[in-house]
């Protein structure tokens, strides 16, 4: 199911893993900037493919725009996390495929992620207690099939699950959190 073309749970796409990119192709240069419009009109700061309804290993993220004028998110293409610190830190986390609900999440507290961008150039990003480090760990997760359901103890996914179905009985949308 979608809502405003953004694909929200339980919709099984959400829960697969996803394919590598071969090639930067036109398709795909194209499949990130309807991503990038997607993202800004729902309000999000990350969105990967699997939440527009491609299954394959993309993502976009910008945590700092505050509006059209200084939105300009970055692409990754097949994003890996090769390094991430032992400390775990909760942060409330929002999805615009789990619309109505937030949900704290440990995360480690400190990653490197590498990845391509549309030029086909290898990029790392090093990221340490910030939006932006949650961001890059809870979109690569989008890629591997894993939604912030996955990443909560059995007694918080259920009561989250509970909320979720309530915020969606109330017409939550993408974007909207609790």
């Amino acid at each position: 199911m979608e809502i405003n073309g953004i694909v929200v749970s339980p919709d099984p796409r959400l829960r697969q893993e996803c394919a590598p990119i071969q090639a930067i192709t036109p398709e795909v240069i194209a499949l990130a900037e309807r991503m990038k419009e997607e993202m800004f009109e729902n309000g999000g700061c990350g969105l990967a493919a699997p939440q527009v309804g491609e299954l394959i290993q993309l993502v976009i993220i910008d945590t700092e725009y505050d509006s059209r004028a200084t939105y300009d998110p970055i692409v990754l293409v097949n994003p890996v996390i090769v390094e991430q610190s032992d400390t775990l830190v909760p942060f409330s986390e929002g999805c615009l495929s789990i619309p109505g609900i937030s949900c704290e999440i440990e995360r480690p507290d400190r990653v490197v992620v590498e990845a391509y961008d549309l030029d086909a150039n290898l990029m790392r990003y090093e990221a340490e207690g910030d939006l932006f480090c949650v961001c890059l760990q809870h979109e690569i997760d989008h890629l591997h099939g894993i939604t912030m359901f996955e990443r909560l103890a059995p007694a918080q996914r259920m009561r989250a699950m509970h909320d979720y179905q309530e915020a969606r009985s109330r017409g939550a949308q993408p974007g909207d959190t609790n």
